[in-house]
């Protein structure tokens, strides 16, 4: 067998994050969510070893491991190892390997960084092991399941969606399940609109999830309300994506920053709230936290001919501006 190579891309969320939580939106009778796929990708390199030893290089933590076998590599107590020994012990592999791993996306960065190299994992391992995944909502569940125990803490599934399909995803959330549509982005104004930022501080997804995890499964009349508002923005959002009413994601932008904010406060920072301000001063139309917010990326919609200042604003402030743009179905 031999070298298997997978690319996977991140994702920019436009509407209903944290919605995708079980069972956050059983609370509000189902939910939607909208997202995108992104050019900021993560590789997995899996080299096939004619022996059962086992070496794993993950470059973004700066760390290479080599083991005699299977049980060398699940005995190791780094803590750094548990992403990797996790999927180990799903895939029970018999044949050794190289495995590297690396990203293009800042860490911490709101993007789905990690949903997206597990993807990539699973595919990879997926081909290695010779066991398919029947589709991407199999795909999606195991996935969804890995990262929870690594996590300790309630995870969201739509981050999976994108890294597995490429394109703009509306997943719908119910009784049922996960139904989930893929739409090319060609010819739309997201990639003419479509600035991304990064604040320079790192966020913390599982903390401010849990959070809201919390307040919801005891009734806060705030909490509860704020995801309301977020159903409704996404239903909205879905809704002017699917018309091109593309003139409307603004609006609906600005609208969903101020429900993400008041459903906990932890979503925004000060980075952010700068960034807003330097962003709105220079011409854009809104912005939009990425993730779970704290810090993180942040999506600046912004008219083509008021991009050049924004950046500019933006960098002058110490923000990185990333060469990012939404990716077409895979």
């Amino acid at each position: 067998m031999q070298k298997i190579v997978v690319k996977s891309p991140t994702r920019v969320d436009l509407a209903g994050g944290t919605l995708d939580l079980w069972p956050l939106y059983l609370f509000i009778n189902g939910a939607s969510t909208v997202n995108v796929a992104i050019d900021v990708y993560t590789t997995v390199e899996l080299t096939p070893h004619e022996d059962g030893s086992i070496v794993l290089e993950a470059s973004d933590l700066k760390l290479r491991k080599a083991y005699t076998d299977l049980m060398d590599a699940l005995a190791d107590t780094d803590p750094k190892m548990i992403l990797l020994q996790t999927q180990l012990r799903y895939w029970k592999p018999k044949k050794g390997f190289t495995l590297k791993t690396s990203s293009d996306s800042p860490v911490g960065g709101g993007l789905g960084g990690s949903s997206s190299l597990t993807i990539g994992l699973m595919k990879a391992f997926a081909q290695f092991c010779e066991k398919p995944f029947k589709d991407a909502h199999h795909l999606a569940q195991v996935a969804h399941n890995i990262e929870a125990e690594i996590l300790n803490t309630p995870t969201g599934t739509q981050d999976y969606y994108p890294a597995a399909s490429g394109g703009l995803n509306i997943l719908h959330y119910d009784y049922d399940g996960i139904k989930q549509e893929v739409l090319n982005v060609t010819n739309t104004p997201l990639s003419e609109k479509f600035m991304l930022v990064y604040t320079g501080r790192a966020h913390h997804s599982g903390l401010n999830n849990f959070e809201v995890m919390k307040d919801s499964v005891a009734k806060d009349p705030t909490t509860i309300q704020a995801l309301k508002d977020l159903k409704v923005i996404a239903i909205e959002t879905e809704h002017a994506v699917r018309a091109e009413k593309w003139n409307e994601i603004g609006s609906l932008f600005r609208r969903e920053f101020e429900a993400r904010v008041r459903l906990a406060p932890e979503f925004s920072s000060p980075e952010i709230h700068r960034l807003q301000e330097l962003s709105l001063q220079n011409g854009a139309e809104a912005v939009k936290i990425c993730g779970a917010g704290g810090g993180g990326c942040v999506l600046v919609w912004c008219p083509p001919e008021k991009k050049q200042g924004v950046a500019s604003a933006c960098q002058k402030a110490g923000f990185q501006v990333m060469d990012a743009k939404p990716v077409n179905p895979l």
